[in-house]
């Protein structure tokens, strides 16, 4: 499959990877461009800055959660139909596993879908020095991929000086520069940036930024440097055709479970390739609000939680009462449920919030939430199953990752958690045949076994509840 391609990566996070990328995006579509966006990485938010920009949803593309034959899938699948695909790396781009391995950076998801690569170079503060740092990142890997330069906060007058210099010394293409715009800048929290709907004038920064682009980049250098990309076959890779096409993927889609998903202010961390998978396979997917529906939609077969902000809503969560009890009596009746992070929290039994105030929650599983002062178990993980008595992924391990400012009194101990390339280990998730909820976020395309048999369970639980009708 031809697929014009290029990422946006730099020496390190906050460089200004995110909002160039959204600019970038605005300025394709103002030439008349239909651009595809992309994420390195298991990051919910950055995602949701490229929806806001391009009107669609953004994916993500994990080099550690799938093999190369998965990733080169994923990505044909969204990039087809679409003029150019703009990927956005993550952390500094060699930056990857356990902070002593290129395995699961952005270079490796460079190599992996055969992407050229601009470099976002913050030039604050540098002029000549700027070239050494490139020199250093052209000549780390032989096979470094990286194709041009941008250089972010820099001058006019001095890109003119440098760029030449650079071109001759490095022999790499310098595809522009930004110019420092103290209107474009995104705020932070303690999962990283705010959401899209709360930055004050997103589209008019986006806009001015992508005005800015226009007249900055050599954007006939950027289309050339994408249309060389390789092509990639973008073949469904055969384990995931085995669970797609098996009898009992045939059996979920003849029922069409309906599966209820938390959705709102509280719960907005999506993988969009999870989604999709789960409708795939014969979910009938159906969004609820637990802040202000009274009850999760009628005839719920199964119930999904993914994470998002729930300690910013703990008190309006904690107020509906009716949502609350009907959750935690559908769980205690069998119902499957599958709870990540932020909705785990939702269902234990209290939640603090960044205020220091607790709240009764759902109290569907033991343990009580509370705040820490730093990152807990922060990372990608390789969760193995301690009991039988739980969804098992074919009977391989699962992928996933960890990243969290708050704890329980009681993480549940039905799994087994090791972070790769470290000795780190612990036991997490509370888990039955039917319920797995923990602090653990999982990508399904990594683990389709694993959705596959949260859609039986959720089947197997209709036809328990028609007998009682």
């Amino acid at each position: 499959m031809k697929a014009p391609r290029i990422m946006l990566a730099a020496g390190r996070s906050g460089s200004g990877k995110t909002m160039i990328t959204c600019g970038l995006l605005r300025a394709l579509q103002q030439m008349g461009k239909q651009p595809a966006a992309f994420k390195c990485g298991p990051d919910y938010i950055d995602p949701m800055f490229h929806e806001q920009v391009i009107g669609a949803p953004s994916c993500n593309l994990d080099p550690f959660f799938t093999e190369e034959e998965t990733t080169q899938y994923l990505f044909c699948k969204h990039a087809a139909g679409h003029d150019i695909s703009v990927l956005e790396g993550v952390m500094g781009y060699y930056d990857g596993l356990g902070g002593i391995s290129t395995k699961g950076s952005a270079y490796d998801l460079a190599g992996m879908t055969k992407t050229p690569v601009l470099l976002v170079v913050d030039a604050k503060g540098m002029s000549v020095s700027a070239l050494a740092f490139i020199k250093g990142y052209l000549q780390y890997k032989e096979d470094s991929r990286i194709a041009g330069v941008i250089f972010n906060r820099m001058s006019e007058m001095l890109y003119r000086e440098i760029a030449p210099m650079a071109e001759k010394e490095l022999g790499i293409s310098c595809v522009g520069f930004v110019p420092e715009l103290k209107e474009c800048h995104l705020e932070s929290r303690h999962l990283g940036l705010v959401m899209p709907d709360e930055v004050e004038n997103l589209q008019e920064q986006v806009n001015l930024l992508a005005e800015t682009l226009q007249k900055t980049l050599d954007f006939e250098k950027i289309l050339a440097i994408a249309e060389g990309a390789e092509e990639l076959s973008g073949k469904m890779p055969e384990a995931l055709r085995k669970v797609t096409e098996s009898e009992a993927a045939a059996k979920v889609r003849a029922a069409k479970p309906i599966l209820a998903v938390a959705k709102d202010e509280a719960f907005c961390f999506f993988y969009r390739d999870n989604l999709e998978l789960l409708a795939s396979l014969g979910a009938k997917i159906e969004y609820f609000s637990p802040l202000s529906d009274a009850e999760p939609p009628k005839n719920t077969d199964g119930l999904l939680f993914c994470g998002g902000y729930p300690e910013l809503h703990a008190e309006e969560l904690s107020e509906n009462q009716t949502m609350r009890t009907k959750i935690r009596d559908n769980i205690r009746q069998g119902m499957p449920v599958l709870a990540e992070c932020g909705g785990y929290m939702y269902l234990s039994e209290s939640m603090e919030d960044m205020d220091g105030n607790v709240y009764p929650m759902v109290q569907a599983v033991p343990g009580n939430v509370y705040r820490t002062k730093k990152l807990g178990r922060f990372g990608y993980i390789t969760l193995t199953p301690n009991t039988k008595d739980t969804f098992r992924n074919g009977g391989n391990p699962v992928r996933g990752h960890e990243f969290h400012y708050f704890d329980s009194t009681d993480c549940g101990s039905a799994w087994h958690a090791a972070k790769p390339l470290r000795k780190r280990n612990w036991e997490c998730i509370h888990a039955t045949k039917r319920m797995m909820a923990g602090f653990p976020h999982l990508y399904y395309m990594a683990s389709p076994h694993l959705a596959l048999e949260f859609l039986e369970q959720c089947v197997s639980y209709r036809k328990e509840q028609e007998k009682t009708r």
